[in-house]
């Protein structure tokens, strides 16, 4: 993998020969009774960061008349004794209150001086120092240590205490290795520097790079708040089939698997959406799911082939209802995890406290091309200017779809700041109500931030008549060369026809929603195992 950081020229010995020494010190380990994975358990009372805190607060509370020596005057040698006898009295009184600890985690870091010895140990929660010594251990013990190697899991019973140096540590009274390493780390102070390798051996970045731990620790708080904040809104979570006959909900290609005992092929599902809304049809009311869907297209930096998606549904409300619930929803996650309604993605601020700027998509192309679509007559007038504007189109596209790729050629990296694009064309929404004042159009938006689409919302189409006609669309459109259309769902009309209520529904992609609030500049590095190319 790397090199050992144990010592200083690790770097020049044969990996191999480095793994053969730990396999030589566990089989010594066997032969005297002490394999570390014959443990099961071991009590852990704190983190790192709970034991530094309680010392912290008991040392406020008994050392709060007390000021730090005056050195004015004195020369180095005196300064130096004053200041050692300022901290001999401040460990007396510490000492004679001592905070029990038991922590667990891998070792970082060591340095062997002599009878006693420093290591680094790293939890969940952060790092903390360990003072090893061979009289408060004994020497079996402290032999066992002084052999031990970096990644190696120890337990560490102990107090808690502030060195010279004012570091908070744990002065050790008996340790444990519950785990032996026989793997060599990467090398300290250059950790991971080939992403493809990061990627694929998550458990050693997770170990190396702690800022990657806190991207995952915060990506499971961000979920945590999503949920709170539904449950304050009366809002059920469910779970849905992944395995389908007829994904529908996206324009998306799915993936394709097979059921050995029914002998009939299914798909991965590309969206929650037609499920969640049979549930509408039930009854249930406020519904969303968070889970993984299965796309079967590219990867960039902001795709993933299986991306994990959250739908919700609400009856009795629309599209302007989602935007409430969206706005109110993003600024409450901003507040929550990042401490404030202003975050800075990759250096530039993005302000969720401010009113989300709402701009249909006709405006915002005309804002930003010049062109205004309402004024464009027919699909030809529509091809003829996107042939003069140098934009690509296939020969079924028809005016809709051409305003839709004008607004993603001259749009979106324009909007950084929170905004809601509003009343797409009929024909790239199968799924939507239409406005009653301005039929080709419907009643959806797309939150954009950071020139990224972070939502897509509708008022729900819920006529089972004008929802077959858009799939006879759509089986057209596929006929025609679409290969992302959608199919007739029998089953999915049926529940329509049963009668769904007015309802408004939103689809959140979660991992750009966490890249955005952990400032992380590719999708890969909010997802523990992202897709990569098998190497073999």
């Amino acid at each position: 993998m790397a090199k050992d950081n144990q010592t200083g020229n690790a770097g020049s010995q044969d990996i191999n020969q480095l793994i053969a020494v730990r396999r030589e010190k566990l089989a010594n380990l066997k032969e005297t009774g002490r394999d570390p994975f014959q443990i099961t358990k071991y009590d852990q009372t704190h983190h790192a960061d709970e034991a530094k805190a309680l010392y912290e607060k008991l040392e406020a509370e008994l050392l709060a008349d007390r000021s730090e020596p005056d050195l004015s005057g004195l020369d180095e040698a005196a300064a130096r004794e004053l200041k050692k006898a300022d901290y001999n009295e401040r460990r007396k009184i510490m000492d004679a209150h001592p905070i029990e600890v038991s922590i667990a985690g891998r070792m970082m870091f060591k340095r062997v001086m002599g009878k006693a010895s420093f290591c680094n140990i790293r939890d969940l929660k952060g790092d903390i120092q360990a003072y090893i010594s061979r009289d408060a251990i004994g020497e079996e013990s402290y032999a066992d240590f002084k052999k031990s190697d970096i990644g190696d899991i120890y337990g560490i019973k102990g107090y808690v205490f502030r060195t010279m140096t004012g570091e908070i540590s744990v002065h050790a009274h008996e340790i444990t290795l519950l785990s032996k390493s026989l793997q060599v780390l990467p090398e300290k102070f250059h950790g991971i520097t080939d992403t493809d390798t990061r990627y694929r051996q998550r458990y050693v970045d997770l170990i190396m790079n702690p800022e990657v731990r806190d991207t995952f620790v915060k990506r499971s708080q961000i979920i945590k708040e999503i949920r709170n904040f539904l449950s304050g809104r009366d809002f059920m979570e469910v779970e849905t089939p992944i395995l389908v006959s007829n994904p529908g909900g996206a324009a998306a290609r799915p993936f394709e698997s097979h059921y050995n005992a029914l002998d009939e092929d299914v798909k991965l599902r590309i969206s929650l959406e037609l499920y969640l809304k049979r549930l509408i049809v039930g009854g249930m009311e406020r519904v969303y799911e968070i889970g993984r869907v299965f796309r079967n297209e590219g990867v960039d930096t902001r795709h993933n082939p299986e991306f994990t998606l959250m739908e919700l549904y609400q009856a009795y409300t629309d599209y302007y209802g989602m935007m409430e619930l969206t706005e109110s929803m993003f600024k409450y996650l901003a507040d929550r995890v990042c401490g404030g309604s202003k975050i800075t993605y990759q250096g530039i601020e993005i302000d969720f406290g401010k009113p989300f700027e709402r701009i249909t998509m006709t405006e915002c192309v005309k804002k930003y091309s010049g062109i205004d679509f309402d004024t464009v007559a027919s699909d030809d007038d529509a091809k003829a200017l996107a042939k003069e504007k140098g934009i690509e189109y296939e020969e079924r596209h028809c005016k809709g779809d051409i305003l839709n790729l004008f607004f993603e050629e001259y749009c979106e990296h324009e909007l950084v700041q929170p905004t809601f694009v509003m009343d797409h064309p009929l024909s790239i929404s199968p799924l939507t109500k239409r406005k009653p004042d301005a039929p080709e159009k419907v009643e959806r938006f797309e939150l954009f931030v950071n020139g990224w689409e972070m939502c897509n919302a509708y008022s729900e189409l819920n006529d089972p008549i004008d929802q077959r006609e858009r799939f006879e669309a759509q089986e057209e459109a596929f006929a025609a060369g679409d290969e992302e259309a959608e199919h007739t769902d029998e089953d999915f009309l049926n529940a329509l026809s049963v009668g769904m209520p007015p309802t408004g529904g939103i689809g959140y992609g979660i991992d750009r929603l966490v890249m955005l609030l952990t400032d992380s500049p590719a999708i890969r590095d909010v997802l523990l195992f992202p897709t990569l190319k098998s190497l073999t």
